[in-house]
């Protein structure tokens, strides 16, 4: 099995499609790659199958227009957990005073209905990990390796034409378009963004 980001995002891809299956409604994943080296303390540091759950739960609310966080994205209401609660995740009884209900995870229904399917995403993770670790000991990967992020830095602000936007690094953006779910073009950093950074 070949250890490189395409491959992984690929895996990622693959199991976003899985989840599709049983979920129809959930839009497609326009860029499985910008998930890699990410992480988000409201919903959750490390990238696994649960994380990936995690963000189809919010690809389905923006599908069906619900707005299932608050403070910026940090705090997870209860109509994330509604949702979550339909894909297969759980949550303790008691909301985090900070993030709601983001600490979701799986349910033992769950687990066994993606068994293959998380079996197959732990090891190409366990594999990019091992590629990643192996490569930043032989090679100098530049700022993104020392700041521990995919991209090398510092988020922007991208907008899409309807009003949306979302903080994203600039080299993330780059790789692929990151499409808005609600009116399905992609998102842009505005120059004067670009002038300043």
């Amino acid at each position: 099995m070949s250890t490189t980001p395409p491959v992984l995002a690929a895996e990622l891809a693959q199991a976003w499609a899985d989840i599709q299956r049983y979920h129809p409604e959930l839009p497609d994943l326009a860029a499985p790659e910008s998930l890699i080296g990410e992480s988000s303390s409201a919903c959750g540091a490390e990238l696994s199958f649960e994380r990936l759950l995690h963000e189809a739960v919010h690809g389905i609310a923006a599908a069906r227009g619900v707005r299932d966080t608050s403070r910026a994205g940090r705090y997870h209401n209860r109509r994330f957990l509604a949702i979550a609660e339909e894909l297969g995740l759980d949550h303790a009884e008691e909301p985090h005073p900070s993030s709601g209900f983001s600490l979701v995870t799986l349910n033992p229904e769950a687990k066994r209905r993606y068994r293959p399917t998380i079996e197959r995403l732990h090891r190409a993770l366990k594999a990019h990990t091992v590629a990643t670790a192996a490569d930043t000991k032989r090679s100098f990967r530049g700022p993104a390796a020392r700041h521990g992020s995919s991209g090398g830095g510092v988020r922007v602000k991208a907008v899409c034409d309807c009003g949306r936007n979302v903080r994203v690094v600039p080299s993330v953006l780059a790789q692929a378009p990151i499409v808005c779910g609600g009116c399905g073009k992609p998102f842009r950093i505005p120059e004067a963004a670009v002038a300043v950074g």
